[in-house]
Order: structure tokens, then sequence, then C-alpha cells
């Protein structure tokens, strides 16, 4: 036995929902027509295709809207009204038609065949003015109108969708180049540890084999010397080999070109040399710092200039380094660039640092066991870096990222500082985001111009055409005030403004009396409903024969 595969609950629900919306309103136009209304035909038959059009239109919404329509021609053949309560369920297939298929070009096909449908059944039925009226207004509304907001809608949907996934997509790859940066980061130091603990360590060997000269020493004392120094030296060789795995290859690091006893006043000497205007000034007796930290200070001073002079260029720089008992505290400041200040172009060795931003100079500062707050400061920018004496490492130090500190929340942004790795990303999702705003913008422009363009071919021809119709209205009272034998001139003041210019074939077909001429006048004002005609017969002048025509052709005389 095949397996059968039952569409959601949801999904079922939501069809039944709307099938009894539409099947109300098809109960309640079945009411409205009275007893001339067939159960079979105006009640049985509509229930029945909009139970097969409302769940087809999930998969066919094109067919599912060529079915209704069809009920909707059939009302064409309605002696009464051409209205019938099929417009609703017309109008809300083609929304959905919108709302559930993307291309434009099959559901564009599809509505102007179910308007290609509606005018040939009127050719076809040879109805009269007011069944075109219906034809060539209503149903293209029906039609065009819920389809452009249905789509509309598609475009909205799609559009959030895409910002959101784009939103992820960004944020993941924020995620994955800042962690790129992390352990970058702790390749420089490992780096940094090499250069620092293997000088000692050569120095430890040099000391050893010196002592090995010594003629004091034993044979023993002097092996085992040579035994130290050989352990020594295999260690130096293991840590550059471990640093040489972890660390970028050659080319790749921006700041492995600086000399590792390049101090921060040679820095911002280079740095006032170039051009840039750095203010500098030191607080506090200079302690005793270990190589690490006096590196992170020297990144944390460099990538603060850094940033500064890309940012802000003309902006003034101010550098202060307070050290205290325990720690030491950089804070780096640059004002916002004035307008009538040229652009210093700084030049040399000062542009050396950066690349990874401050998301590696934060992984340095932390797991060196300090602290660093960058953002916007009156107008400028500031990073702020503090780095204790002694380097405390902790397990969970990497993890920890501190906040921003009060003082820079709610402030003015100044220098803009570029998360690092983001610029192609960001490009890239604003090309793709640009673009589905674009197809949305779009359709929105269809929603409001296709709407404006049919009006320009329908809208004066429907206008016309209502304007003949009522125009050319007899009431009933001044039809009984007519009076047989009396000239026109006597009766122009009842008569409208003009003759009714598209009488039926049965009402043509009357027989007229010898040398007349007839005219017809609507009986009421209903664009959308079939009335009674009056004809006047017209001997010369004088009004010889006054009559009514039955509107149904089935009980004309």
């Amino acid at each position: 036995m095949p397996y059968l595969r039952m569409p959601p609950a949801r999904r079922v629900c939501g069809d039944a929902a709307l099938w009894g919306v539409l099947a109300a309103a098809t109960g309640y136009g079945f009411r409205d027509a009275g007893a001339s209304a067939s159960p079979v035909w105006d009640l049985g038959l509509p229930l029945a295709v909009l139970a097969v059009a409302v769940p087809l239109s999930r998969r066919r919404p094109g067919t599912a809207v060529v079915l209704v329509n069809g009920l909707c021609a059939l009302g064409m053949a309605d002696p009464a009204t051409p209205a019938n309560a099929q417009v609703l369920s017309l109008a809300a297939l083609s929304c959905l038609l919108g709302a559930r298929v993307a291309a434009a070009r099959r559901p564009l096909l599809v509505l102007s065949g179910c308007l290609a449908l509606d005018l040939v059944t009127c050719a076809v039925l040879r109805t009269q003015a007011v069944w075109w009226f219906y034809a060539l207004t209503v149903l293209p509304a029906a039609l065009l109108l819920p389809w452009l907001a249905g789509r509309h809608r598609r475009g909205r949907r799609e559009l959030v969708r895409e910002g959101w996934r784009l939103a992820r997509s960004l944020e993941e790859r924020q995620h994955l180049v800042a962690e790129r940066a992390r352990l970058t980061e702790r390749a420089d130091i490992a780096a940094d540890m090499h250069d620092s603990l293997g000088h000692v360590l050569s120095l430890v060997a040099l000391r050893a084999g010196a002592l090995e000269l010594s003629p004091d020493l034993t044979e023993r004392d002097r092996a085992d010397l040579a035994d130290l120094r050989g352990t020594i030296a295999d260690a130096v060789e293991q840590l550059r080999e471990t640093v040489a795995v972890l660390h970028d290859p050659a080319g790749t690091e921006p700041g492995a070109g600086l000399p590792l006893t390049d101090t921060v006043e040679d820095l911002l000497a280079r740095a006032v040399a170039s051009g840039v205007p750095v203010r500098w000034e030191r607080r506090g007796a200079m302690p005793v710092l270990s190589p690490l930290v006096q590196r992170g200070l020297y990144r944390a001073v460099q990538e603060a200039l850094t940033n500064a002079v890309k940012h802000a260029p003309d902006g003034e720089i101010r550098v202060r380094i307070s050290h205290e008992t325990d720690r030491t505290r950089v804070n780096v400041v640059n004002t916002a660039p004035s307008g009538d200040r040229p652009v210093c172009a700084a030049e040399g060795p000062t542009i050396g640092a950066g690349g990874r931003g401050l998301t590696g100079l934060r992984e340095r500062v932390t797991v060196l066991g300090g602290s660093l707050w960058t953002g916007p400061y009156q107008g400028g920018f500031r990073v702020t870096a503090v780095l204790p004496h002694q380097v405390a490492a902790s397990p969970d130090t990497a993890a920890s990222r501190p906040e921003a500190p009060p003082a820079f929340r709610g402030s003015r942004p100044g220098a803009a500082y570029s998360a690092p790795g983001t610029d192609t990303a960001t490009s890239e999702s604003v090309t793709r985001l640009a673009s589905v705003r674009n197809a949305a913008r779009r359709r929105s422009v269809a929603a409001f111009v296709a709407p404006a363009v049919a009006a320009a071919f329908f809208v004066p021809a429907a206008v016309y055409l209502a304007w003949q119709l009522t125009t050319s209205v007899l009431p009933p009272s001044r039809f009984d005030e007519l009076t047989l034998g009396r000239p026109r001139a006597e009766l122009a003041a009842l008569l409208p403004d003009n003759a009714y210019p598209y009488p039926p074939d049965h009402a043509r077909s009357v027989p007229r009396p010898r040398g007349t001429r007839c005219e017809f006048y609507r009986s009421g004002r209903d664009l959308l409903t079939e009335v009674d005609l009056y004809r006047l017969c017209w001997s010369g002048n004088t009004l010889a024969t006054k009559d009514t025509v039955p509107a149904s052709r089935r009980t004309a005389p």
C-alpha cells in the first residue's frame, strides 16, 4: 500500500478557515439573490469549486485563480446582473497567487488569460453595456490589485528574512575573525616569550660555558656543566621550533619588523618626527616591568596611534602613561578632526602595527591580566589599557571581556574604528541586502504604477460608460407624466439629457409605429443590474407612443 503523506495540520486549518470565509460570502450572495437563484448553479457549484481551488492554491495558485474566474465568467450569463459573490473569492486567490509565486511572468499570463476569458464571454453572450463595464473595471481590479498586494507582501517578507540571514552570517564571520585574531595574538605573545626567554636562556648557557673553563672545577663538574649547557641549547631550539609552528608565515605579521628593544618613547618620537600631532606625558616613577608587559604597553600605544592616524589624521592625539603602585595605565585620546586643519599623512615606522585591530590588542592585554576600554569620548575616541606590573595568569582571563566604562556610554561618536576583517563581509552583506531591497522596491513601485497604468486605459472608458448610463435615466414618476401628442419642447423638462445608446437586441426588435423615431431610456440608476427600459417614439417632434420594454429577454413580448 503506497504511503500517503498528510499535509500539516496548520495548513489544513488555514485552508479550511479560508474556505469557510469564502463559503459564507457565497451563501450570503445566494440568499441576497432571492428566489431567482438556483441552489445547484448559484450555491452548490461555487462551494464545490472553492473546495478544490483553496487547497490547490498552494501548489497551483494560477490554476486556482482560473477556476474561480470561471465562476465570475458564468455570472455574465445571469440576465439580472453580472455581479456575484465570487469576486471576493477571486480577489483572495489572486492575492495568494502574488504571495506564493516569486516570478511575475506566469502570473501575468494567468491574469491576462482570465481577463480575456471574461471579455470573450461578454462578446459571445452579446451582453449589455453594464456587463462590459463590470468586465472592464470590477474583474480587472479583483485580479490585478490583490495580486500586487500579495506580491508586495512577499517582497517585504523576503527582505526581512534575507536581512536576518545576512545578520547571522555577518555575526558568525565576525566571531571567526575575532577568534582568529585572538589565536594570532597568542602566537605573537609566544614569539615575544621566545625572544625574551630565549635571550635569558642564551645568557644562562653562556654563563655555564664560562664556568666550564674555570680551573677550580673537577672533571665531573665540567661534564655536568657541559650537559647543562647542552640541555639549555636544546630547550632554546625546541622553543624556537614551537614558536615557528605557532607563528604566522613570514611576511604576514605587520609588526614583525619592529625591533624588540624599541620603547614607547622611541615610538612616540618617530610619530612626532613623521608629523603626527602627539602630546604625551608620563606620571609616576618608572617601575621595573617584565618584557611581556613592556611589549603590551608598546602595542597598546602603537595600535591607538595607528587607528587615530588612520581614522582622524588631522586630530590631536594625547598620550598619558601613569605608573601606579602595582599597575600602569595607558590612556590615548584623539580629538575629532577639524574641517580647517590640513590632513596629516603620517608615514614611517609608526604606521606598522594594527592589522588585527583592537580585538588582538584586547586579547593581548587580557592574557597579561589587564583590561582594555575603547569607545567615543568628547567627540573623539579613547583607548585605555591597564596592565599589571606582574603578569597574572588565570584560566578565565582569556574568556573574560570587560565592558566599556560608564564614561564611554552615551558619548557622541568620534573617530570610527572598523572591526578587523569585516570589510569584505560588510561589502558582501551590503551588496546582497541591497539586491533584496531593490527587488522589494521594484515590487512596491509596481504595486502603485501598475494600477495607475491600468487606470489610464480602463478608468476613462468606465467613467464615460457610467456617465452615459446615469444621464439616460428616466424615473418612473416622470415617465408617467409624459402625455401623448405633446410636442418635445413642452416635455424637455421631464426628459433626461441623453438617450440610452445601448438597448439590447430584444428591445430593438419590438415593433414600432410607422414613420416614428424611437428612443430608449433606463428606468433606474443601478449600473450593475439590468433594469426595464422606457421607449418613447416621436413622430416629428410630437410624442406618438410610449411603452415599457422588460429587462429580461425571456419576458420580452
